[in-house]
Formats: C-alpha cells, structure tokens, sequence
C-alpha cells in the first residue's frame, strides 16, 4: 500500500471567523480539542476567537456592555497555540453560565422574556462578526446550543446565521452519540490511582474507605474507577433498581399533585456494602474501597435532601450534600450492628483533581480529532446543528442535534451503562465475590 503526502485543497467557504467557547466542569484535553480546532480554521485563512469563560459574558452583552479583547475573549493565533495540545487546565476558561435556562420547551423560544439572554449571545455574536460558533462542553452545554440554533431557526429570512457545532465533553462518559469522551481516560487513571493508594492505606491500619466519584446522571467514572482501581465494590444510579429500589410519594411544590418518585433503599444499599465487608474479613482482609457515583444522591429520599439547594440547571447542590460522609456513617454503623465488631470507614470525595491531570495520550488523540471534526463539519461539510462523534480508528461522525435532544423538553438523552452489557459484567466479576 502506498501513500501520498500532500496537503489537502483548501474548499471554497463563507466562514472569515469563528468563535470557539468552553463550558461547564473541566476535562483533561480540553486544551487538545480547543487548540486542534483553532489550528485547522487558522490554515484555512480563518479567524479565530476564544470565547472566555464560557457564555458569561455573552449573557450580559449590550451595546452599553460591549465584548472587549482579552477581557471577554482572546484572538488566537498559531502563536498562542504553540505546545498546547498536552497542556493542562483551559486555555479559553470555563463556567457555568446557562442562556437557555428559561427555555423548556420550543415555544418558549417565541417569548422575548424567557429567550432574552439567547439573544443576548446572538447579538454579542455578531457584535464581533462571527460566523460559526464551535460549543465545547457536556450535556446542559449540548443543550444550549441546540437552543441556540432553534432561537435563530426563529429569526427573520434576512437575519445573519451563526451555524454552530458542538464537541462532547465529560468526564463522566454518558453522552448518546459518541463512546468515549475525550478526558474519560485520563480521569479513570486519575482516581484509580488514588484508590489503589486508599488501599493500601486501608490494609496498614485494617479500615475502609467509601468514596464518592463524579458521575450525576451514570456510572461510566465510578465503574472505570473502580474496575482500574481494584475496588471492593461500585454502586451507580444504573443499580438502583429491584431490592436496591423503592418508591416515595412527594407533592410537586408547584402543582400541588401527589407525584411517585423512584428513590434507593437506603437500608439494602447499606446491607450490600456490609455483606462485602463481612467477605473480605473471612478472607482475612479487613480493609477495603467502596465506590459510589455521586448521581446516587439524586436518588436518596426526600428527608435527606432537605436545605439542599440546586443549580440553574435544576441539579442537587452534590458538594453539599457530602453524600460519601452520610453513607459511610451509615456503614459504620450497620456493620457494628450486624458483626459486633467495629471497623473505621472513611468517607471521600473524589473527581475534582481529575478534571485537569496531564492527559493521556488517547484523550490527547480524541480530542485532537473531535478539533479537526469542528472544521470538517462547518468548513467542508457546511453543517449546522450537529455533533461531532468520533468511532473505530477515530473516524468521524456528524449528529444532528434533534438524535441528542428530546424536542419536547429540550432535555439531552442520557447514556447508561447497560445492565447486561459486559462492562457491566466484569466490574461486577473483579469486585469482592459475595454469593447472594
């Protein structure tokens, strides 16, 4: 087999300038895709903006407040660029700001009130001439952009069009569409590392450890986490169904209806970490890792999420719920009812210092692909409203938003970990065996 070296043609395209923007929690790689996608407009005589710090401020433009250079964005150049792709943190920042958090449902796009800070992004777009937009971020991301779109689908034949693309970030792997996400890796490696170091922690002074990994909606990180880092045992929001399940009645504070709503039966949650437990003692190893996907926090009942706040994206305030202190408290206890014997468990926390380790090479690869697929898609392929997905040798694939998001509730599709599916089958082979 023969090949030619040669550079590509560069295709006929509207595009003069981009704008590129990062948004919600972290991933290592970031860089790699942000760096990558800027390279491939760059060679292609296109401009490049960097959006600081995710939508903020977009969402506050006006023509009072306009959007100032290194301020509120940066104009990348091959010189900024150089030796990024391997570098750590975001080079563009991030936050959580969310323009389309109003926004519920299609209609909503037609009231001025409830679609002003869409707008508002739109306007501050075109105050700085640019003519695609390239989203980095997860799920509450994904649906922004998508909002983004579906606001300028609403505007007059006449109105400029910013097409825009959006590349899957998360650690937490449970994005439909796409079978890794850059960064899943490298945050894996990260807290198996430090499990395996809690371990041998554990064995020195006979004890345990329940940690607590990222992961709200599945249990791709805590399952990785635990199968890489020799854990115990992992409980995910994917297991709580059959004896781990139970229902509660709530009433909607808004409507005033009697609502059934799926919550974890605390008590034989509990009752399966402590039969693990009571196994590796008469295997002659009282110690131990229990990891458990923070998303499990949305399935505890109502009394103990009294006070807790949430996000502008409706989600638990998870970081003060402190889920792994409530639920190693509760182990400890149960343990010493049911053996007589007490034994040290230690609650842990674990995620926030993966969201920024060294990548590993494959992140660095995936993420560089999905760069490369953003001007693919809006420079070759003249797309609008996709995903870029990348399968087998890092070929690349387009998504259309509508396969992502349920046009009803604007909500993106979420990606469990399938019950018989064999990654689910070998963390339950590697964790501690207990005949049931």
């Amino acid at each position: 087999m023969s090949t030619t070296l040669s550079s590509p043609a560069r295709p006929k395209h509207l595009l003069r300038r981009v704008a590129i923007l990062f948004a919600g929690g972290p991933a290592p790689a970031a860089n790699a895709v942000i760096s990558t996608a800027a390279v491939s407009f760059l060679r292609n005589d296109i401009e490049v903006l960097g959006i600081k710090h995710g939508y903020s401020s977009l969402v506050d433009y006006s023509p009072d407040n306009p959007l100032q250079q290194d301020r509120d964005y940066l104009v990348i150049d091959h010189n900024i660029l150089k030796r990024t792709r391997n570098s750590q943190g975001i080079m563009i920042g991030t936050a959580r700001s969310n323009p389309g958090k109003h926004v519920s449902h299609p209609d909503h796009l037609d009231d001025p009130e409830l679609s002003a800070p869409l707008k508002r992004v739109y306007d501050g777009l075109c105050s700085l001439e640019v003519d695609a937009l390239i989203s980095i971020g997860g799920d509450d991301t994904l649906k922004t952009a998508n909002k983004f779109k579906l606001y300028q689908d609403r505007l007059g034949e006449q109105a400029h069009r910013i097409p825009v693309v959006h590349l899957p970030k998360t650690i937490d792997n449970d994005y439909m569409g796409i079978d890794f996400t850059f960064g899943f890796f490298t945050a894996v490696d990260t807290l198996a590392t430090e499990i395996r170091n809690l371990l041998h922690d554990g064995e020195a002074g006979r004890a345990y450890f329940l940690c607590e990994t990222m992961g709200r909606s599945a249990g791709w990180l805590s399952y990785g986490a635990a199968i890489a880092g020799e854990a115990s045992l992992v409980i995910s929001v994917e297991d709580i169904v059959g004896d781990f399940a139970s229902q509660e009645t709530i009433t909607d504070p808004a409507s005033g209806e009697s609502l059934t709503r799926t919550v974890m039966n605390i008590d034989k949650v509990i009752d399966r970490m402590v039969k693990t437990m009571v196994v590796r003692e008469q295997e002659g190893k009282p110690f131990g890792v229990i990891v458990v996907a923070e998303g499990l926090a949305e399935y505890l009942p109502s009394a103990h999420l009294k006070g807790i706040p949430r996000d502008e994206h409706g989600h638990i305030a998870i970081a003060q719920l402190q889920l792994s202190n409530l639920l190693s408290g509760m182990l400890s206890e149960a343990y010493q009812q049911q053996t007589g014997q007490a034994r040290k468990v230690t609650g842990l926390q674990l995620g926030y210092e993966s969201r920024c380790s060294k990548p590993h090479a494959y992140d660095v690869m995936l993420g560089s692909q999905l760069g490369v697929g953003a001007y693919r898609a809006l420079g070759e392929e003249g797309l609008d409203g996709v995903m870029v997905s990348v399968t087998g040798q890092l070929d690349l694939h387009y998504v259309p938003f509508d396969k992502l998001v349920d046009p009803e509730t604007l909500v993106t599709r979420v990606r469990y970990i399938e019950a018989d599916s064999d990654f689910h089958k070998l963390a339950r082979f590697l964790e501690t065996y207990v005949n049931d």
